[in-house]
Parts: structure tokens; sequence; C-alpha cells
């Protein structure tokens, strides 16, 4: 089992570069069972901030204040090939470089993207059916994550996940590489208020320092889409850590 995790580390680190250290889990680790969130932060020194955090993530999006002076965030996304990683806890997108996003004056480059089944985020207490988070990271080593609520939707699937969904690698560890080109934008609602806040990675080593903005609106994922992705990975969403004294922000 070690020698599997520290296999994912290498595909990982030799794809996703930057994030690399924000990303290992060369100790076993998952969702559920003896290895599942609730130890995590017993499993491995390095992983301690999931247990002793204080600023952990997924939130509940609750009684948000409106901030007046956050602003838009800017997307300047390119369309490109992607790498697809199964690495054994999701599915990751590694996309060409070239797209970032401007959020409050700071420029953060995406680095990668991953889905999570049911989503991890919930507003008032309700998850939606599935959720993707783009990773950035600045130029400074500040990660901000992006946070995108799936619903399903029998008649509309979503057009980034058609073009990845066939190409989708089964088994851990496994790669694909997609030619068509996919834009991330195709994530971005229509309306792009969002919430805010600073939390932590929701898996291992549950780094904290990480400024999250969750998109208030939905995106349709079709029934068939939730249900290959459901295939690979039944749960793969940690629960709900408590805000604490953290407030969440709203732009709109």
């Amino acid at each position: 089992m070690k020698r599997f995790g520290l296999v994912i580390l290498a595909a990982t680190a030799a794809l996703a570069g930057p994030l690399a250290a924000w990303a290992q889990d060369s100790t076993p680790w998952d969702y559920e069972g003896k290895h599942g969130s609730l130890v995590w932060g017993k499993l491995d020194p390095g992983y301690s901030a999931c247990s002793k955090g204080h600023e952990q993530s997924p939130v509940d999006i609750r009684g948000a204040h409106l901030d007046k002076a956050l602003q838009p965030l800017e997307f300047h996304y390119i369309s490109g090939t992607v790498t697809l990683l199964n690495t054994g806890h999701t599915i990751r997108v590694l996309p060409a470089k070239g797209s970032y996003m401007v959020a409050n004056g700071v420029r953060y480059d995406l680095v990668e993207f991953e889905f999570h089944h049911p989503s991890e985020a919930a507003v008032k207490g309700k998850l939606t059916d599935m959720d993707v988070d783009l990773v950035h990271k600045s130029a400074d080593g500040k990660v901000a994550i992006l946070s995108v609520q799936l619903l399903e939707d029998r008649g509309s699937a979503n057009a980034v996940m058609a073009t990845l969904w066939p190409h989708l690698p089964l088994t851990p560890g496994a790669t694909a590489k997609v030619t068509e080109f996919v834009n991330p934008a195709g994530f971005v609602p229509a309306d792009p208020g969002y919430w805010t806040y600073m939390g932590s990675l929701t898996a291992p080593p549950c780094t904290e320092g990480v400024r999250w903005f969750v998109f208030e609106q939905p995106l349709a994922v079709s029934r068939e889409q939730l249900r290959r992705f459901a295939a690979l990975y039944k749960v793969n969403s940690r629960p709900l850590q408590d805000i604490g004294k953290r407030k969440i922000e709203a732009d709109e």
C-alpha cells in the first residue's frame, strides 16, 4: 500500500509540478474505513493539520457578509490539451500552461482541477451532486481554489466534462492525454458571483492558508456524467469542517 502511494506521488509530481508539495500523499489515506477522514491527522505527522488545524475546509456556506470592496473575478482561461490522472482518490486534470484568474488584484495561475462526489462545500446545509475544484497558485506561492457546484440535470450535459469523460483513466495511477482542446472557462457560470473564505486543502496534508472562492450559481451535469464518475468514486468528499471564527464574505 505504501509503495502504491509513492507511485501516485511520483506521477503527481511529474505532472503537476508546482503543487506537488501541497498534495503529497505517500502515507495511504482514504475517505472511509480505517484510513478515513476521521483519522487523517493520526496517519502521518505531516497530516497533523487535518485534526489540529483551525481553518479547515470544506465548510457550510451560510451567514455570508456582503463585502462591497471585493472585486469581480477575472478569468483568462485558454483552450488546450490536458492530461487526466486517476490519483486513487479522484480524477485530476492537468491543463496546458497559460490559464489564470485575477482575484482582487492578484494573479493566480491555473495548476489543476479535480472532481468530488458529492460536493464538498455545502450551502445552508445542502450538498450538490458533484463539484469541481480549480486549483490556482500565485507567483509568491499562495493557493486559491475556485469551487463550482454541479447539480444533476437529465437533459443538460456539462460541455467540459463531455470532452473529458470518454478518456477517464479507470485505474489508480493511470493517465490519459486528451488531444481535443479543453477550456476551463466552461466551468464559469453566467453569474460569477462568489463567496470567499480562508481555508485549507480538503485532503491530506490539509495545508491551511488557502483562499477559497465558491461560485453562488451551480452548473448542470447530466445523469450519465454523474453515473460514470460515481462508478469510479462513490464517495470522495471530506465531511464539513467547523467554520469557527472565520468570516464568509460575498461579492454581491
